[in-house]
């Protein structure tokens, strides 16, 4: 009972404390394997507990005003897991790209839902519902959904690489005009992120596992890492790393007035 009345009080008040709300959050899932195996569940079981409270998480966002929120769900290492867990996770995916199109809540909301990564590395059917969701959504920009696939973070790199070398090959760009902001301008194929505000990393580990090292490191964004596993993680906790965040935005300002 007291908790009862505690938990929503507790929660108003870390959320009096989120002074500032950041732009683009990026969030680290981690978790849902272990957190299978501590229910004595299957490994796909753990996955779909994950990506139900995906779902809860963009709810949240949305009601605090986070336009972007960027999600770390399939590595480019992942590949090397067991075959049949890929499968499972492949037919997850397409499962929940398929229900973009349709969904009146991403319509209504005006969410645009696209991936970021290496979509050559993806099965065909999968690659076709992606595509189908992102062009259903294409036109929105009031809030972004970006779903990392097949990500490597130093490969986002060689790729916007690869594409400002084939610029300056055609003479669109001359190698002394190359500046920071080309390369982010190149990045995940053209499509317009801004930088990372703050990275979330649950299930207990404190590595950022090399995710959107220039859009994140290269900004120099909060980390907040929490002990709850992906599925188990709640509002308060997302609370909890916007206030870290909100802490961090207040102590460079209060930083940059000391040497004005």
């Amino acid at each position: 009972m007291i908790r009862e009345i505690a938990s929503p009080l507790y929660e108003r008040i870390v959320r009096l404390q989120c002074r500032h709300i950041p732009t683009h959050i990026a969030i680290i899932q981690d978790g849902n394997r272990r957190f299978a195996r501590l229910q004595n569940l299957p490994r796909s079981m753990g996955h779909r507990a994950g990506a139900a409270r995906t779902e809860e998480m963009l709810d949240w966002a949305r009601e605090l005003g986070i336009r972007y929120l960027t999600l770390y769900s399939f590595s480019t290492e992942n590949f090397q897991r067991d075959p049949e867990e890929v499968e499972d996770l492949f037919n997850l995916f397409k499962e929940k790209f398929e229900k973009v199109t349709d969904d009146p809540r991403v319509h209504k909301d005006g969410i645009r839902v696209q991936i970021v990564g290496d979509r050559t590395l993806l099965p065909d059917d999968l690659r076709f519902v992606i595509e189908k969701a992102e062009a259903s959504t294409r036109k929105y920009t009031r809030y972004h959904l970006n779903v990392a696939l097949a990500y490597g973070g130093r490969n986002e790199i060689v790729q916007a690489a690869a594409r400002i070398l084939e610029e300056v090959r055609s003479g669109k760009i001359a190698p002394g005009d190359i500046t920071p902001e080309i390369v982010e301008e190149h990045l995940h194929a053209g499509k317009q992120i801004p930088p990372v505000d703050l990275i979330i990393r649950t299930g207990n580990e404190s590595r950022t596992s090399n995710f959107l090292p220039w859009l994140a490191s290269g900004h120099e964004s909060a980390v907040y890492f929490c002990a709850p596993y992906w599925p188990l993680f709640r509002k308060i906790d997302l609370l909890r790393a916007i206030r870290v965040y909100s802490q961090r935005v207040e102590s460079l300002s209060m930083g940059d007035s000391s040497h004005s």
